[in-house]
């Protein structure tokens, strides 16, 4: 066949096969007031604090504007968010005002404030909202009708829209009270474990309605939400057992405009990766279903040996004449013991229903395509923060990588999710394997945030519990 006599047959598109609108053609009338109001804010805050204002300040401020409409322009909601948050913290702010100047006191004494809006009461109102989402998700998800179930799913969504409002406002107010209580020790509230728990609550939680909305399935939620529980529950006992929401002055080692690009970099990672592993654990429970041995029930043997073990790992004994462990030493020993013990029995009571709710999971695919995105998007984002972290250590110690046991964690962190992206994308990586590295991932990560801090010493000593 020739050119001359050779025919294309041209099929009239579907309807459904659309293209999709420009970025601009795309764009309502909401985008376009969202983007005017950031821009409005953004330079009446130039104008008030432009004095104030080094050029790496102003360089943020002027990069903020973009990524934040880009940001609403991608997810509608987040707009929606952002909205929302900012009239709940300015009118937070503007109440601490007396005759203009902020007065901290007044946390105690205006009732929006000591209900609802000072940083303290914002994170319990989070950390509330937070553990009755989590139980609405898992309701739905052992709820066998399925309008039952979407209408307990949809409340646990809502509750965790209003959990992350809070923790955000709990955010915003509470940089504001550095402030007031010196003027000249004001910074971002992410120096200490609680703060940053805070932010991991809310910054993980709201990946979670993310994906939620791209892949229109509210079952995302019911597994990745019990991380985030775990972490209020460890919140709100640090915030009773230390004080720990108490604003201290910052040490100097973190006195530095680098701890605002460090820290919020690790938490992205974190976040993403405990999603990737809690949907591991999501796949892992599907897949066992279809093909059940003994060794695909492995986590059922691995928690029970654990609870076995367990009065030996958090019990009080006496390991030398008047001295015990650490863990009774520190006083966290029935914090733990119980915290662990719960956690144990609740993986368990998943495990042993797994074919009731198996139907109920996204599919294999669906599961393995959003860990395989949380765990590059990890990567990319703790690349940074390692890089960052360690520009910030030549500026405060000299030297940019000391072998301090956090940076030596951080590396094995990163060499976890390196060689398991490296695997998927090379030698196409994917199921049990997979999904038993994306977990293990976590276990490493988690010793890196926590356990670094509780069992070992050295320059990152400061986070200590």
């Amino acid at each position: 066949m020739n050119a001359s006599t050779h025919t294309i047959d041209l099929k009239k598109a579907d309807s459904s096969m659309r293209m999709k609108p420009g970025i601009w053609a795309a764009r309502n009338a909401w985008d376009w007031i969202f983007a005017a109001m950031v821009l409005g804010g953004l330079t009446y805050n130039y104008f008030l604090f432009a004095e104030h204002l080094d050029q790496y300040e102003l360089f943020v401020l002027i990069l903020t504007a973009p990524s934040w409409i880009a940001l609403a322009w991608f997810w509608r909601p987040f707009g929606y968010l952002s909205v929302v948050v900012a009239a709940l913290s300015l009118t937070g702010i503007w109440l601490y005002q007396v005759d203009g100047v902020g007065n901290y006191m007044r946390a105690e004494e205006v009732f929006l404030l000591k209900y609802l809006l000072s940083s303290q009461t914002a994170v319990l109102h989070m950390s509330l909202l937070l553990l009755l989402s989590t139980f609405f998700y898992w309701v739905g998800m052992l709820t066998r009708s399925q309008s039952g179930a979407a209408g307990f799913e949809t409340v646990g969504a809502k509750l965790a829209w209003a959990a992350v409002t809070m923790g955000l406002v709990a955010f915003c107010v509470r940089w504001y009270e550095t402030y007031l209580h010196n003027t000249g020790m004001g910074y971002i509230p992410i120096s200490n474990l609680f703060e940053v728990f805070i932010m991991f609550a809310w910054m993980t939680t709201l990946y979670i309605l993310y994906y939620e909305d791209r892949y229109q399935t509210r079952r995302i939620g019911a597994f990745a939400m019990l991380v985030v529980s775990a972490s209020v529950v460890f919140l709100l006992w640090y915030m009773v057992s230390r004080e720990a929401h108490e604003i201290q002055p910052l040490i100097p080692a973190l006195q530095s405009w680098w701890m605002k690009l460090h820290v919020p970099a690790n938490f992205v990672s974190y976040g993403t990766w405990t999603i990737a592993a809690m949907l591991a654990f999501a796949y892992l429970l599907k897949q066992s279903t279809f093909t059940l041995r003994w060794y695909t029930l492995a986590p059922v043997w691995l928690l029970g040996v654990l609870f076995l073990l367990e009065p030996y790992l958090f019990g009080v004994y006496t390991v030398a004449p008047g001295e015990t462990n650490y863990a009774a030493a520190a006083g966290m020993s029935d914090f733990w013991a119980v915290y662990v013990g719960v956690a144990i029995l609740i993986i368990g009571g998943i495990i042993a229903v797994r074919d009731r709710i198996v139907d109920k999971m996204p599919s294999l695919e669906v599961l393995d395509d959003i860990m395989y995105k949380n765990i590059a998007i990890g990567l990319v984002f703790f690349t940074i923060a390692t890089i960052l972290g360690a520009l910030w250590a030549a500026e405060a110690w000299g030297a940019y990588w000391s072998w301090d046991p956090k940076e030596t964690w951080s590396l094995i962190s990163w060499l976890t999710y390196a060689a398991w992206l490296h695997m998927r994308l090379v030698n196409g990586l994917r199921g049990t394997v997979a999904a038993w590295w994306a977990i293990g991932g976590l276990v490493v990560t988690t010793f890196t945030f926590l356990g670094v801090n509780i069992f070992l010493s050295g320059l990152h000593s400061y986070g200590a519990l």
